[in-house]
């Protein structure tokens, strides 16, 4: 009588590669956008993101100083320490507009991401 258990965790190993692989994938074709604070102000100050598609959002704070992505309307709150980059990922958005801010320079660090 033939054993099916080596085949069977064969397959599931197999299949679990290809899962992630596929995730893997999917992560890599995300859009990637660089986001730059200097002068506790955000560079650039409007970013234009495809609708309907996640994006992964490099926050790149070159100030001594931490900063705060702050978004309601994105759902997202991250610090950026001084002289760090973090990655947040937004999306997928409907068109529109999605304003952010840095809580800790409310005054200057003031953006928006744009959703076409």
């Amino acid at each position: 009588m033939p054993r099916f258990f080596p085949s069977v965790y064969a397959l599931q190993a197999t299949l679990g590669l290809v899962i992630l692989s596929a995730a893997q994938l999917a992560s890599a074709a995300d859009p990637e956008l660089l986001l730059v604070i200097r002068n506790h102000r955000f560079e650039p100050a409007e970013l234009k993101v495809p609708a309907g598609k996640r994006v992964k959002l490099t926050v790149h704070n070159q100030d001594p100083t931490p900063e705060e992505f702050e978004s309601k309307k994105l759902g997202r709150e991250k610090v950026v320490p001084g002289g760090a980059k973090v990655v947040i990922f937004v999306g997928p958005l409907k068109p529109g507009k999605y304003e952010f801010y840095g809580e800790y320079n409310e005054a200057t660090a003031k953006g928006a991401v744009i959703a076409e």
